[in-house]
């Protein structure tokens, strides 16, 4: 019910145009989403870099219909890139295949994502390609690895720890030598290819970050859960893992006091920054996809009050 409730709202652009208008509606997003333009998501990666937190800039849409669409969200993509590095910013950015076309056609998704990968190699940065449902799993890391050879330095990958596959996927690419980030995953999937249980996805989560702590080519160990960055930590502690071969990533607006904690520590930490005009239907879906990100959410918001 509630998550037909959230999808049905998703839809309703009367609903969209009422929240954008509303300032308390538009301070609450603003938490979670770093505005509507990039010069707004630039301002909060400068906050960011000056508390010692790099980000990853995140242009918030999914599929496209259209060649001209994905040219275009590609071309969008490269004056993220440029606009990081005029501005000397610690960023990089994420995209999505769905952006860049990939619903339209593997060619077409290949050429922009080749195009955008050009210019990241010259201005020296880095392209994480974000994970979607299960269902682009497999034609996304297939991509990752067309590419790969042309592009090691700059392009990396998501896998989602709650997927059964994962753990192949995870010695594939260790062996291909891509950076991978590690999150559990937002999707609503079936019990057919990922773990129902949250105690089984967390299990997963450790199993994967561990290999890839050791093994990996500096990893993103995506998580708020404060068990399992103890787990990290005392992990590459315990090894002799060096901090600078892996970082710690968290999202935009998301238990900021255990952001600036790894940070004190000397621990590497990136953030998330989403931004962009389709931020309510965006955050909807996430929300019906997971709706235990409801609560996970609000807790975050009064754990982080109490604590201050």
């Amino acid at each position: 019910m509630l998550r037909a409730g959230l999808l049905y709202l998703s839809e309703q652009p009367a609903v969209f145009k009422f929240v954008r208008g509303n300032p308390i509606a538009k301070r609450l997003a603003s938490r979670f989403v770093a505005g509507e333009t990039l010069d707004s998501a630039v301002a909060a990666v400068r906050e960011l870099n000056a508390r010692g937190i790099t980000t990853s800039l995140d242009l918030l849409g999914e599929s496209v219909h259209t060649e001209a669409e994905a040219g275009q969200a590609a071309d969008v993509a490269i004056q993220m890139l440029e606009r990081i590095a005029r501005e000397k910013l610690d960023s990089n950015i994420s995209v999505k295949l769905t952006q860049l076309g990939l619903d339209i056609g593997r060619p077409v998704c290949v050429a922009n994502t080749r195009r955008l990968l050009e210019r990241a190699a010259a201005l020296g940065t880095f392209v994480r390609i974000d994970m979607e449902s299960s269902e682009y799993t497999e034609r996304t890391l297939a991509l990752v690895e067309e590419l790969h050879a042309a592009f090691p330095p700059h392009l990396g990958v998501v896998i989602q720890s709650y997927l059964y596959r994962s753990d192949a996927d995870v010695e594939r690419l260790i062996g291909l030598g891509t950076r991978v980030r590690l999150c559990k995953g937002a999707y609503k999937e079936p019990a057919s290819v990922a773990h129902p249980d949250k105690a089984d996805v967390d299990a997963s989560f450790a199993r994967l970050m561990e290999r890839l702590l050791e093994r990996g080519n500096y990893p993103g160990i995506a998580t708020h859960d404060e068990k399992l960055i103890t787990r990290a930590r005392r992990f590459v502690g315990q090894r002799g893992i060096a901090r600078d071969r892996f970082e710690f990533q968290m999202l935009y607006g998301v238990r900021r006091d255990l952001q600036d904690a790894l940070v004190r520590e000397g621990y590497r930490l990136r953030v998330y920054v989403p931004f962009g005009t389709q931020w309510y239907p965006y955050l909807m879906r996430r929300l019906a996809e997971r709706p235990a990100n409801i609560a996970f959410i609000l807790g975050n918001v009064v754990r982080e009050g109490v604590r201050r």
